[in-house]
């Protein structure tokens, strides 16, 4: 490996998918200013996911609708003009 381009900084932390109410301790470096209390009594950083393995589709084998922040209203407001049939636009052929 080469040095000086991994992170020095890696901490014991809390994930928590909030979709599954599942949570894991692992070792991380990505910031965060949120803590939690673990199952021993200690204090973590907790860093919020809205997908892991276990809300995932590939992993739970089930389809779950996720909208996260109306993206699919805004995608859907974005294209509506192309759903509208056009008639003159395609008949002439």
């Amino acid at each position: 490996m080469k040095k000086d381009i991994h992170p020095e900084d890696y901490r014991v932390v809390v994930f928590q998918d909030l979709s599954a109410d599942y949570s894991f301790l692992t070792k991380s470096c990505a910031p965060t200013k949120d803590t939690i209390t673990w199952e021993d009594g200690q204090e973590y950083p907790l860093i919020k996911l809205e997908i892991s393995s276990k809300s995932h589709p590939f992993y739970t084998g089930k389809m779950k609708f996720v909208d996260t922040a109306g993206r699919i209203d805004k995608f859907n407001k974005k294209f509506a003009k192309f759903s509208e049939k056009n008639p003159s636009a395609r008949e002439e052929g």
